[in-house]
Parts: structure tokens; sequence; C-alpha cells
């Protein structure tokens, strides 16, 4: 439509002009020549890029056009590189995600099956032995370390998928540290005993904006881990100070300490360390770093001088 408008203006203008017709004719044979390269250009340009995307898709790592300049395709290109940039990060993510879970399967397998082989074990043997024998008191006794295993594995999964998928509904209000610690404290009273393990809790006053049951759960299991590592006759000792930013809670112990090659790890779920005992599933730690990073708090592991292991929790008063 354009074209045929153009032909006919030249046409008129040549009846009444032949020198301004042909000058119009040329420097409109120019454009056009003009606006015929440049569009060649932006062709090219487009079916490189197009290229260049294609290449990404099959597996190209990054995204390249070697004459890329300023102006609107440049802008394309580069939002196409940050989203491939981005793209490509977030599958990268994904995988590492994937094999996280796939170890952590064999993790839990490996956990289970455990406790599960020792059940059927023990089982096989007490159909062996009479009821009142004393081989058969023992069996029983080990069966019920074994589902005591398995129910303690299940219920810390089952805490931890409720953590990752944000359904806890914490009933948090001011509470005591003491408070806390004396129902944390409080399932491994008999072990403590047994071990002869002195428990030193000097909190004061201190308190803190938390769920009394879930902290206690938190807390709980790094007396727990403590007390798995401090020999007969040591001591455990809990200390609390609360300051206008923080309430502080640090835990001791009398035990040989972590490893160094360990202290990276300690919180990792499924971690067990070099000095981690058979009874460990490398879970309780992991569960009391979520635990307390949803109270807006902090955790740190240390070793003490001359020895023994130190747990620092931090439970901050505004949001860190």
């Amino acid at each position: 439509m354009v074209m045929a408008s153009l032909v006919c203006d030249l046409t008129i203008l040549f009846l009444y002009d032949k020198r301004a017709a042909l000058i119009a004719l040329i420097a409109e044979a120019v454009c056009i020549s003009v606006f015929g390269s440049y569009t060649m250009v932006r062709l090219k340009d487009i079916a490189e890029l197009s290229d260049e995307v294609d290449k990404v898709l099959h597996g190209k790592e990054e995204l390249t056009i070697r004459n890329a300049k300023e102006g609107e395709l440049y802008i394309l290109y580069s939002e196409l590189r940050k989203m491939t940039v981005r793209l490509r990060s977030q599958a990268e993510t994904s995988d590492k995600d994937r094999l996280r879970m796939s170890k952590a399967l064999a993790d839990i397998s490996h956990q289970l099956r455990t406790p599960l082989t020792a059940m059927n074990l023990t089982v096989n043997l007490l159909s062996d032995d009479g009821a009142d024998s004393d081989n058969y008191r023992k069996h029983i006794h080990e069966l019920k370390d074994s589902l005591a295993r398995m129910e303690n594995l299940t219920e810390a999964l089952l805490k931890i998928a409720k953590l990752d998928s944000g359904t806890v509904a914490f009933i948090k209000k001011q509470i005591n540290v003491s408070v806390v610690i004396e129902k944390a404290a409080e399932p491994l009273l008999i072990p403590m005993e047994l071990k002869g393990i002195a428990f030193d809790a000097s909190c004061g006053d201190a308190a803190f904006i938390g769920d009394r049951e879930w902290c206690a759960e938190a807390l709980g299991n790094l007396i727990k881990n403590c007390v798995e590592h401090t020999p007969s006759g040591g001591t455990i000792s809990v200390r609390a100070e609360e300051t206008a930013i923080f309430t502080e809670v640090v835990i001791t112990d009398t035990g040989e300490g972590f490893k160094k090659s360990d202290l990276p790890h300690l919180f990792e779920r499924f971690y067990r360390g070099e000095n981690a005992s058979s009874q460990s599933i490398g879970i309780g730690l992991a569960l009391s770093r979520d635990i307390i990073k949803a109270h807006n708090g902090t955790i740190k592991a240390s070793n003490t001088r001359p020895h023994g292991a130190e747990f620092t929790v931090r439970f901050y008063k505004r949001v860190i």
C-alpha cells in the first residue's frame, strides 16, 4: 500500500518536474537500500541470538554473542543472559536438593534397618528361649531398645518435616530459662545418675520469648549430646544470662570435646562425628538448630579448655 502510494506520488511529480522526481527516486532508493542492509544485519543478529539460545537449551554453559552492541537487541541479549544464569542456578540448586534428599533417604533407611535387623534377630532368639529364662528377659530388653530407637527417629523426622513445611504453630510467650532447662533435663536425669554425672544448672531469672515444649526439645538434645560424651564422674553445666539484645544459654561438659573436622558439620542432618555413639542417629543437633532458628536464635558449638564441649545458644529479642 505504501509502495503504491509512493509510485503514484513519484509519477505525478515526474509529470511536473522530472529533475525533482529523479532526485526523489534516488533518495528513496538510497533509503530502501540502507533500510534493507540494516534489516539484514538485524535478522542476522537475531538468527545468531536464536542459535545461541538453542545451544544453551542443549547443554551449552553460557549465552554469548560476539557482535553484541548497544541497542534493543543488546538489551534483549542481556536479559536472556540473566535468565539463563538464573535458570542454570535454579537447576543446580534443584540437583543439589535431589542429591541431598537421596542421601537423607539412604541414611533414614540405614537408621531404620539397623534396629529392624536387631528386632528380627531378637524375635528369633525369643522363640528358642523359655519365658522365664534370663536370656528371654535380655532379649525383651533389647527389643524395647530397638523399638525406642525407631520411635525416636520417627518422631524426630516428623518434627523436622513440620519445621520444613512451616506448619508448626509455636505458642510463644515469655518463659524462664530455668523452667525450660528443668523440662529438657528431666528425661536424662536417670542416665546421668547411672553414669555418676553431676548436673549443675544456674540460670537465675533469665527469660526469653519462645515455645516451652519446642525449646525444651532443642536444649534437651544438646544436653543429651553432652551426656553421651561425658565420662563417668563428669559434670554438665548450664548457665544463662539475659541482656538487652538477647538471652544466652551456655551448656558445657567435661567430655573429650569435638574433633576439629566435625565442628563445621555438627548441625547437618544425619551427620555422625568420629566420636558418635553407636546409638546416635545424627539428627538431634540438626533438629535443635532448626528449632532455635525458628525462634530467632543462633547456636554455636566449640571446645572448652582444658577439654570439653560447649554449646552457646542465643535467643534474640528482635529479628536479626
